[in-house]
């Protein structure tokens, strides 16, 4: 028998471990404590986190891990030679939400206003090709002053370096911005190649020129907020996609968001169990939406009766408000689902909708989130500002989106659907795997009223009575070729069904579909309009 004798602990001196280990965590509480206290004062005083409280917020208590927490950046002159930091002003680790891995990057506002650097992009490059190899969604928490000046084009490079791994990163995992400062210049094409960015109102700005240089070409007068801002983002240009009053409510979003996503391209979004019954009839469906095509209602209220316990994620709300998009769950599966919403401009499609909507059916078919579609659609918004902005290759976007779009897809006709809008809407004809509609449904080319003034134009015109001939034949018209059932007379609806069985079908459906393959032709990739 081998005999073991315990070795003696390392007496504490100037070579002993003890004292190198006592160093380190000297040197770690630096690092982790930042550059003073009264920066992180300063950094309170402006309503915002330092960038360790935020991932705190966001990560799962005690499952940070840090990298490179000890990087400092080689640049001299400029009186850099005096100041290198810790960190150098970017945390870069990982950890998990809700126990899923997920990786992050957070400016510190503190050293050097967040600026990059050389250093500084080497870390975020670094954590973005960890993201990748693992397959596991990126997060990243934007309060930065843009590139630092003193490090010249090197800084401009670490930019270049962001972009090109954002875009090989693009559809395989989920990325996330989080703008939580300034974000200027170069700085905000990184969360423009992401896939959602959220924003605070009140502390958090993007732009690519500030408000002194707007002011210094155009003579225009504007504050950093008024140019971009939260809001400003969130309902006029619809860079932001999420915008909230504070960093914990949007920090708290962004974990509900991830917990719809799946880790990466290869990965179905996760699961949950749920008690809201599969079978659960929604009989306030039944009056919810006008039988009169003509009158408004908040397509909401039928996206709420659908959905597993009402329970579902908008993404841009504030944006083209005409159309919804929104994450959700049925049977515990997460589905897209993009709505008409009659509710605004009638529901009609016009450029920011497309646009809106094209990218939402883009980012689920890349995650492998099956699509519901809703229609109530009389057609694409006219007008000259429509067809002189490109309506035509705008609204081609969403028709690409659809046409390319190889997960579960599944229309339902809640009321009417018109013209090429009920077209691009994910009809049957450009590939919808299973197409439904309610009862009270009109699918045609136009509207009765607009149809029987075309095609009897001259009956009408010569009739004694102008107006009684005219809804003569619009009846007729309606009676012809717009009941209910003359769709799925011809194969174009698979059924017309209850509206309050509209769940149950549903799930019903995705369950069928839940295996479905299709391969898209061998290419290097397609040509969308732009």
């Amino acid at each position: 028998m081998t005999m073991t004798t315990a070795l003696a602990p390392v007496a504490a001196g100037p070579g002993g471990m003890h004292a190198h280990v006592a160093e380190l965590h000297a040197i770690r509480a630096q690092a982790t404590a930042g550059p003073s206290e009264k920066a992180t004062a300063a950094q309170h005083a402006k309503g915002k986190l330092t960038a360790r409280e935020r991932i705190g917020l966001l990560l799962d208590e005690g499952s940070f891990q840090e990298v490179e927490q000890l990087r400092r950046h080689r640049a001299t002159g400029f009186g850099l030679e005096t100041r290198k930091p810790y960190t150098d002003g970017v945390i870069t680790g990982w950890g998990t939400v809700e126990g899923r891995t997920v990786f992050v990057y957070a400016h510190d506002f503190r050293i050097f206003g967040g600026a990059l650097g050389e250093a500084h992009a080497t870390k975020i490059h670094k954590i973005m090709d960890m993201a990748l190899a693992a397959g596991a969604p990126l997060v990243s928490l934007n309060d930065g002053a843009g590139a630092r000046i003193q490090e010249g084009v090197s800084a401009l490079a670490g930019y270049g370096g962001i972009f090109q791994r954002n875009t090989r990163a693009s559809g395989v995992i989920p990325q996330i911005s989080v703008i939580l400062g300034p974000c200027a210049g170069g700085a905000a094409y990184s969360p423009a190649l992401t896939d959602f960015v959220f924003m605070v109102r009140g502390t958090s700005q993007m732009f690519i020129t500030g408000p002194d240089v707007v002011k210094a070409v155009t003579g225009e007068e504007i504050t950093h907020n008024g140019l971009g801002g939260a809001d400003v983002h969130a309902e006029t240009s619809g860079v932001c996609h999420f915008a909230y009053d504070d960093e914990e409510t949007c920090l708290a979003e962004v974990r509900y968001l991830l917990s719809m996503l799946p880790q990466n391209n290869r990965e179905a979004p996760p699961r949950v169990r749920t008690a809201d019954p599969a079978g659960r009839r929604g009989e306030m469906l039944l009056g919810h939406v006008p039988a009169d095509g003509s009158r408004p209602y908040d397509v909401t209220g039928v996206i709420e009766e659908i959905v597993d316990d009402g329970e579902y994620l908008e993404v841009h709300e504030h944006w083209a408000r005409n159309i919804v998009c929104a994450l959700a769950r049925l049977d515990g599966q997460v589905v897209g689902v993009v709505a008409n919403q009659p509710r605004t401009l009638a529901g009609v499609l016009d450029i920011r909708a497309s646009e809106k909507a094209a990218r939402f059916v883009q980012m689920c078919d890349a995650f492998n989130i099956p699509l519901i579609t809703l229609l109530d659609v009389p057609g694409f918004l006219p007008g000259v500002d429509q067809e002189h902005g490109g309506i035509i290759r705008h609204g081609a976007k969403l028709l690409y989106a659809y046409c390319n779009a190889t997960v579960p897809r599944i229309s339902l006709v809640l009321r009417k659907a018109y013209g090429g809008a009920y077209i691009v809407m994910d009809s049957q004809s450009i590939g919808a795997d299973l197409t439904y509609a309610w009862p009270a449904n009109e699918i045609a080319v136009m509207g009765a009223e607009g149809a029987a003034g075309v095609i009897f134009r001259r009956r009408i015109a010569e009739a004694a009575d102008p107006e009684a001939m005219r809804q003569k034949l619009v009846k007729e018209y309606r009676a012809e070729l717009m009941h209910p059932y003359y769709a799925a007379e011809r194969g174009l609806v698979d059924d017309v069904i209850d509206p309050a069985a509209t769940r149950e079908v549903l799930i019903r459906s995705l369950a069928m579909l839940h295996s479905k393959h299709a391969d898209l032709p061998s290419r290097k990739h397609g040509n969308q309009p732009q």
